[in-house]
């Protein structure tokens, strides 16, 4: 079973000639099939053309929103909607090529969890095709998570994957880092990317801007979640050695004879050590959070959601 997920915002030209796409590329390839259109709170007629769709086809699923709350609710809300063991997302633009999905579901049963398209012609203006790779490479350097699209709209998920993601602001960009960071298994392949054909790109430089923060959130939660005190407490520590590196130093030259009373290294150094203990608490108190949140949680789901295998003898 393989469920596709659109998330679908002002698209009404678009999603009846996407349907009738991925008709074409999946029917072929799969014998159970559906699609999954999420309609964003769109202010058009997209969601009279989606319900024209679901009259017409067994195949369409329609989810609505009460207003537009952004692709990653969208996705979220399509996520819980889908039923297919393989989960497919594509944008409803018609950027995205539906004839590249029988590809992306080959790659994906090579044993990789989720497989992500890289447009590696990108039928965008100069400017948006820049901020992309800057992007690209920043969330790389930072995530570890080396992937030459890490925002392209076509992927290929298996069921797991998606389960249970913490999905919401702009974090549908970070999927592939969310999901390696639970250990899942990814891959790219290049896929075919098309001019637009009706509306408008809704992408600018706030965008980017508003990724650089989400993408601060996702490393911190991916590396630090369960241990805060290794985060908060390196700063404090480094911040009171410093603190009292220039305490130190003061004191010597009091003892000499110096006057020290009106350096600014004097308040410098108590400012360190103050800031430093603050750090300090603040990752103990993160302990103390986690650990509370630790114990509360079903140690045995827990346990299901890590391990992949277990070998038995019968």
């Amino acid at each position: 079973m393989i469920s596709v997920v659109v998330p679908v915002y002002n698209e009404e030209r678009s999603v009846a000639l996407l349907f009738e796409e991925l008709q074409a590329a999946l029917d072929p390839v799969a014998a159970t099939w559906e699609t999954v259109f999420v309609d964003d709170g769109s202010t058009d007629g997209s969601f009279a053309a989606l319900t024209r769709l679901h009259a017409t086809h067994e195949r369409v699923r329609v989810v609505r929103l009460r207003r537009n709350f952004g692709k990653a609710a969208a996705l979220a809300a399509g996520f819980r909607a889908a039923a297919g063991d393989v989960i497919v997302t594509i944008d409803a633009d018609l950027q995205d090529d539906p004839a590249e999905i029988p590809r992306l579901l080959v790659k994906l049963e090579e044993g990789f969890d989720l497989v992500s398209g890289w447009k590696t012609k990108r039928r965008d203006p100069l400017a948006r095709r820049l901020f992309s790779r800057l992007f690209n490479l920043a969330v790389g350097l930072v995530s570890g998570v080396r992937l030459h699209d890490m925002n392209c709209g076509l992927k290929a998920y298996r069921a797991s994957v998606v389960r249970g993601l913490p999905l919401y602001g702009e974090l549908h960009r970070f999927l592939p880092v969310l999901a390696h960071q639970r250990g899942f298994r990814i891959a790219e392949l290049p896929v075919n990317h098309r001019p637009r054909r009706h509306g408008r790109s809704r992408y600018g430089l706030e965008r980017y801007l508003r990724g650089f923060f989400d993408l601060m959130t996702v490393s911190f939660i991916g590396r630090y979640r369960h241990r805060p005190l290794h985060l908060f407490g390196g700063l404090g520590l480094l911040t009171m050695l410093g603190g009292a590196a220039a305490l130190v130093y003061l004191t010597t030259l009091k003892a000499e004879g110096h006057a020290i009373g009106g350096r600014p290294l004097l308040i410098l150094g108590v400012l360190l050590v103050v800031v430093g203990i603050q750090l300090l608490s603040l990752g103990l108190i993160g302990e103390m959070i986690t650990s509370l949140h630790e114990e509360r949680s079903d140690e045995r789901a827990l346990s299901e959601a890590i391990v992949e295998e277990i070998l038995t003898r019968t």
